[in-house]
């Protein structure tokens, strides 16, 4: 998580991402490691927000979103069953010292 731009700045960045998002799905892979980028590590909740608010981009953003957000990837299922085994570990050893 980031900190958020201050002012003008976060303005013109958040201008740079949305003509960027406009162009979607037609961009270059540098492009679209930028947006990538941005997403992941720049942008602040706000600055999602108000992306995703402007409708002159919704139909874009929201196929950037379903082609490189939204997808559960290996690593989450990953996760979530590894979660899932020490939660269930956990309790299994809870109920065994308790008997």
């Amino acid at each position: 998580m980031t900190f958020s731009h201050d002012g003008a700045a976060g303005a013109e960045r958040r201008a740079h991402i949305e003509a960027m998002l406009a162009d979607y799905p037609h961009l270059s892979a540098e492009r679209l490691d930028e947006l990538l980028n941005w997403y992941r590590t720049e942008a602040t909740a706000l600055d999602v927000a108000m992306v995703a608010s402007n409708e002159g981009i919704a139909a874009p953003y929201a196929r950037f979103r379903a082609d490189h957000i939204d997808p559960l990837k290996g690593r989450d299922i990953l996760r979530g069953i590894l979660f899932a085994s020490v939660a269930a570990l956990l309790i299994a050893l809870l109920i065994w010292r308790a008997m």
